[in-house]
C-alpha cells in the first residue's frame, strides 16, 4: 500500500470552503484511509494560510489531534539531504516544507505526494527520479 504524503494546497483547500480546490480535497482525501503524513513546516504553512479563516489554525491541529494527519519527518535528522534540495531546486525556487517533502518520498520510495504545487512536476527525489504525485489533472 502506497503512503500518502500530504503537502500545503489540498490541507488548505480542504478546511477553506472558499479555496478553488476545496470539492477536490474533500473527494480525495475522504477517500484516503488515515493516517496522511506530512512534516512540521507544512503545518506551519497550513496554520499561517488559515489564520484568518475563522477557526482555521485549531481545524488543522485537529487533524493531528484526530490522527488524520500525522507529522512523519524531523528537518534535524535530514539536515544535510534538505539542504541539498534546496540549493538543486534554487531557481524553481524550493521551500522548506517542499524540501521535506521530497526527502520523505526518498526515504520512503513507496509513496506518493497529495499537492496543488505544479513545482512537484520539476522537483526529483535521488537526485533524477519522478516523483509520484496525485493532483488535479486541470493543474
Amino acid at each position: 500500500m502506497k503512503r500518502i504524503i500530504v503537502d500545503t494546497g489540498p490541507l488548505v483547500a480542504l478546511l477553506n470552503r472558499r479555496d478553488h480546490h476545496h470539492q477536490w480535497s474533500r473527494e480525495v482525501l475522504g477517500a484516503l484511509e488515515p493516517p496522511l503524513l506530512t512534516c512540521e513546516a507544512v503545518i506551519a504553512e497550513a496554520c499561517f494560510l488559515l489564520r484568518h479563516i475563522a477557526g482555521g489554525q485549531d481545524a488543522v491541529l485537529a487533524l493531528l489531534a484526530q490522527g488524520i494527519v500525522k507529522v512523519d519527518f524531523r528537518v534535524h535528522s535530514d539536515l544535510e539531504a534538505i539542504r541539498r534540495l534546496v540549493r538543486k531546486f534554487a531557481n524553481v525556487p524550493m521551500s522548506l516544507a517542499d524540501a521535506c517533502l521530497v526527502r520523505m518520498t526518498e526515504r520512503d520510495s513507496d509513496s506518493v505526494v497529495l499537492t496543488l504545487d505544479s513545482d512537484f512536476r520539476v522537483y526529483r527525489r535521488n537526485r533524477r527520479h519522478v516523483i509520484p504525485i496525485m493532483m488535479p489533472s486541470s493543474d
